[in-house]
Parts: structure tokens; C-alpha cells; sequence
């Protein structure tokens, strides 16, 4: 059976507000014209959740509104917000749908594309994974349980500066 993970980096946040925590701050300018290009880009590969599992900060949350995406069950956890690799992991393999999005943070989210993945796409911006990068992992699996690190085959990875132009 085959399951795909779109792993995506929250898109461009702002600094504008100097008294707001990490958490809080929102997506900028740049950010919320990014956040639709990569929704777009899915929309027309057919790569579209069905589940999502995101950190429950204001960037990530506003990254998946500007997605103009809509996923059957959609989960918010703290426990994503700067999330490592192992933590995301863990959070995926609880996952019931077939395609899930996964919404983080650096430097976790390129961690665990680097870890997903059989092989790096021969992308240059792969391994630093700027804001909104998204890949597109499919696994040969029957549950997300089953996952194992270095297993996946990458059908797409894109940065929205590329799609924007």
C-alpha cells in the first residue's frame, strides 16, 4: 500500500512585532503570497492531505490557511512547535491517513526530510529547507507504524521562490 507525507516548512514569518513570542508571530508579506503557491503546486500534482499534523504556532497555522487546502482531519500539537526529528517521528507514526501534511520548524523539518528520504532530491536548497520548502515523500507501507528512516521515494520537492516567478 502506498502513503504520502508532504513535509513543509511554515512560510516567511514576520518580525515586525518585537513583544510577540517566538510562538505568536505571524507570516509576513512574503509569506502569505508563498503559502498559495505551494498550495497550487500540489493541487496540480494531486498531492492533497487528507490529514495534517502541524505545530500549533500562529506561522504554521496561518502557512495551512494561505494553502487554500482542506484536509478531513486537521491536528494542532504543541508538541510539533520546534520539533526534532524523533518527535515528528513519533507524532507521524500516529498518523491515519493515507496522505498526511506535516507543517514545522526548522532546523527539525530538514532534518527529518534528510532522515525520511532513500535519496535527496538534487536539489541545492534541499538540506538548509528555507521557508515553505515542501517535499513529497511516498512509502511503501501499510500503516504509518511500519515507517522506517532512509525508506522514502521523493515525487517532488519545491521552494516557493521557484513557483513565484
Amino acid at each position: 500500500m502506498i502513503h504520502t507525507l508532504i513535509l513543509t516548512r511554515h512560510a516567511k514569518s514576520s518580525w515586525d512585532e518585537p513583544n510577540l513570542s517566538d510562538h505568536e508571530r505571524p507570516l509576513n508579506k512574503r509569506g502569505r503570497a508563498s503559502a498559495p503557491a505551494i498550495g497550487s503546486w500540489l493541487k496540480k500534482n494531486g498531492w492533497v492531505p487528507d490529514e495534517l499534523l502541524s505545530s500549533n504556532s500562529v506561522r504554521t497555522r496561518e502557512t495551512w490557511d494561505h494553502m487554500g487546502l482542506h484536509a478531513e482531519n486537521a491536528y494542532y500539537a504543541y508538541d510539533l512547535y520546534l520539533a526534532g526529528p524523533d518527535a515528528m517521528l513519533a507524532e507521524l507514526k500516529t498518523a491515519t491517513g493515507r496522505t498526511v501534511m506535516m507543517l514545522g520548524h526548522n532546523p527539525g523539518i530538514a532534518q527529518f526530510a534528510a532522515q525520511l528520504v532513500e535519496t535527496a532530491p538534487e536539489h541545492a536548497r534541499f538540506h538548509d529547507y528555507p521557508t515553505c520548502a515542501t517535499t513529497v515523500i511516498q512509502f511503501e507501507i501499510d500503516k504509518w507504524s511500519d515507517l522506517q528512516k532512509h525508506s522514502g521515494k521523493v515525487l517532488g520537492f519545491a521552494i516557493p521562490r521557484e513557483l513565484l516567478k
